[in-house]
């Protein structure tokens, strides 16, 4: 059989994936920014000090929430949750993601030692190369701000990284593979194919709303992941009055901390607030933020080194890309990557 664009189907039908990969290519990609690619990094990277950020909460929006980052020398990122003292901390890993129903909710041990949307924090290990940090937390509630995870990236740049003496490894995937999600989604994962590390993104979004279609090809940097860092989650205008009227009666969105300033709300024609990272007249913060803070944060659930290689991404989610990378683990499909 010849080899397809998408490798090997994992999960789903060959024939629908066909299909689907051709409406992929036809559509058009509205930005592309490959960055040069410096030297390769060979040593782990951590915090150069402590550094903290406060904000007001992403589920109980009435309450300030605090996250403290401190230098770590432990490999990985860990969250430690401080108002459960007996609890370990719960390290950034595809074995500790407890559901993916709404948003990424990580938990090791008791079920109470959980840490709720962790993907715009966890996002920036791969984003900006910091490699190893502990995270402290009195509530499994995150911050959210007006601006994306820019809040925590300005942090993270205050504290500045220092190099440690523990080797880097890099990961990549053995062959091309792919899977199938509802409604014809579709994730596409592809060996690293230079000789110096680097991490391709391609994804395409297509929204019933004013969000519409929107594609962006990114090399992943920091330079790169900054711009992204700008960019909001968003939701539906209907999903928004939900939550603001009959949602009042449900304890999840009762608190919900969303508001107009950090959520980008579409209605059917036209966006209800200003929407940010504007290319060529076209907004384009929902794609940004599929790419650079949703997707990359289920790849830095790899915590066997910094993934590299090519991944395209089409009307994806959370769940879908989750299920994927426990894919690349239950089949052994990573391999370390030796940058040249």
């Amino acid at each position: 059989m010849p080899a397809t664009p998408y490798g090997t189907v994992l999960q789903g039908d060959q024939t629908l994936m066909d299909r689907q990969f051709a409406k992929f290519l036809l559509q058009p990609v509205d930005r592309e920014w490959q960055p040069e690619i410096s030297a390769p990094d060979r040593f782990q990277t951590t915090l150069a000090q402590p550094v903290s950020v406060t904000g007001p909460g992403t589920f109980f929006g009435r309450a300030q929430r605090t996250l403290h980052f401190e230098p770590s020398a432990v490999e990985g990122w860990w969250f430690d949750r401080t108002d459960i003292p007996d609890a370990l901390p719960i390290r950034v890993a595809a074995n500790n993601v407890w559901t993916t129903q709404r948003n990424i909710v990580l938990c090791s041990g008791s079920p109470h030692n959980y840490m709720r949307m962790v993907e715009h924090i966890i996002a920036l290990r791969l984003g900006l190369g910091l490699d190893n940090v502990m995270i402290r937390m009195d509530s499994g509630d995150p911050p959210l701000f007006d601006r994306g995870s820019m809040d925590l990236v300005e942090a993270l740049d205050r504290a500045g990284l220092k190099t440690t003496n523990q080797p880097l490894s890099y990961v990549t995937v053995k062959e091309p593979v792919s899977i199938l999600g509802p409604n014809g989604s579709f994730l596409v994962f592809k060996p690293c194919s230079g000789p110096a590390p680097s991490l391709t993104l391609d994804c395409a979004v297509d929204f019933p709303t004013a969000i519409g279609k929107q594609r962006l090809k990114i090399r992943l940097t920091p330079e790169t992941a900054r711009c992204g860092a700008l960019a909001r989650t968003n939701c539906s205008a209907m999903q928004m009055l939900f939550a603001k009227t009959i949602g009042q009666c449900f304890a999840d969105f009762r608190n919900l901390g969303y508001t107009t300033r950090n959520i980008l709300i579409a209605g059917r024609w036209n966006y209800y607030n200003k929407p940010a990272l504007i290319h060529e007249g076209k907004a384009l913060e929902a794609v940004w933020h599929r790419a650079v803070m949703d997707l990359v944060a289920a790849i830095a659930l790899i915590d066997t080194g910094r993934f590299v290689g090519e991944v395209l991404s089409y009307k994806a989610g959370h769940a879908l890309d989750v299920v994927m990378v426990r894919h690349l683990y239950e089949q052994n499909l990573l391999t370390p990557f030796a940058p040249s």
